[in-house]
């Protein structure tokens, strides 16, 4: 088992875009996350309980908190190299969306300082006539907006501060995957404290679920990728030999991951755990 360890170590390190990965997990984990742990460093004890509650039992968010709030989440990403800041949500493409803006202002004497205040940190405006929104408005005069959204920590990949945030139109209709996703958490919660009532609990104020995603994909061999343009053009196979339908290579969940494949995954637990994304389990498909 020594063996096979070092092997697989060295096999990975010779990889040219590796990068070494972390031992300590207690460390690194949700390290760069702005979340409740460090809110409650940064934040005054009663702007940290007004948010709290915010964030714990969906009470109305109070604005006048939101200055305080970006003051402290600028100096976190700041001092975590970030340069620059993004409204991130889902709009209804199948992928996500963000525009970068840096945090410099110019002073009018040649120099800049970081600005990010409460009114950047709440909304935004993009421009909605680049995403689908069911024939709600004409291309040119459509304008979508961007609210904040505590429940979820804001975050930082690269140098850029990602702010969690819900995409509607002028006129309040959901343009994204996530106001219907949250309408529904409401709904099921409003109905569950209904149920929990019934049997004598009266202490419950929320209930809210929890999913837990399976992931799935394949590894291709750059080189070997490159010489097929259905993989390139349309990310999935069209052409060559049908997938097998079962167990024709005998391959099975508990069989060895290979050296290259474990080294793909380090790289991506590493990635989650910075994030504060727990990842469990990893093992072969059939």
């Amino acid at each position: 088992m020594n063996a096979r360890t070092d092997a697989i170590r060295q096999i990975a390190q010779s990889h040219p875009d590796h990068q070494p990965p972390a031992t300590d997990i207690d460390t690194i984990f949700g390290c760069d996350v702005f979340s409740l742990d460090i809110l409650q460093k940064r934040l005054p004890k009663p702007v940290f309980r007004t948010l709290k509650a915010t964030i714990a039992r969906g009470e109305r968010l109070d604005p006048d908190i939101a200055d305080t709030v970006a003051c402290a989440m600028k100096d976190w990403a700041i001092s975590k190299g970030a340069t620059h800041y993004t409204h991130w949500f889902q709009p209804m493409t199948g992928l996500t969306a963000e525009k970068h803006d840096a945090f410099l202002t110019p002073t009018g004497e040649g120099r800049v300082i970081n600005e990010f205040s409460g009114k950047m940190l709440i909304c935004g405006e993009p421009d909605a006539s680049s995403f689908p929104s069911g024939g709600l408005r004409s291309t040119f005069e459509a304008r979508g907006y961007t609210a904040w959204d505590p429940t979820v920590p804001a975050f930082i990949i690269g140098r850029t501060l990602h702010v969690p945030t819900l995409f509607y139109s002028y006129s309040g209709e959901a343009l994204d995957r996530k106001i219907p996703l949250m309408r529904s958490i409401s709904a099921l919660s409003r109905q569950a404290l209904r149920i929990l009532r019934l049997f004598g609990n009266d202490t419950a104020t929320f209930v809210r679920p929890s999913v837990g995603p399976e992931q799935e994909y394949f590894l291709v061999d750059r080189r070997l990728a490159a010489l097929r343009p259905d993989l390139l053009l349309a990310g999935r196979t069209l052409m060559g030999t049908p997938p097998a339908k079962g167990q024709e290579m005998e391959d099975h969940y508990f069989g060895s991951i290979p050296a290259r494949v474990m080294a793909f995954m380090q790289d991506v637990e590493d990635a989650l755990f910075r994030l504060g994304i727990p990842a469990k389990t990893r093992h072969n498909e059939v």
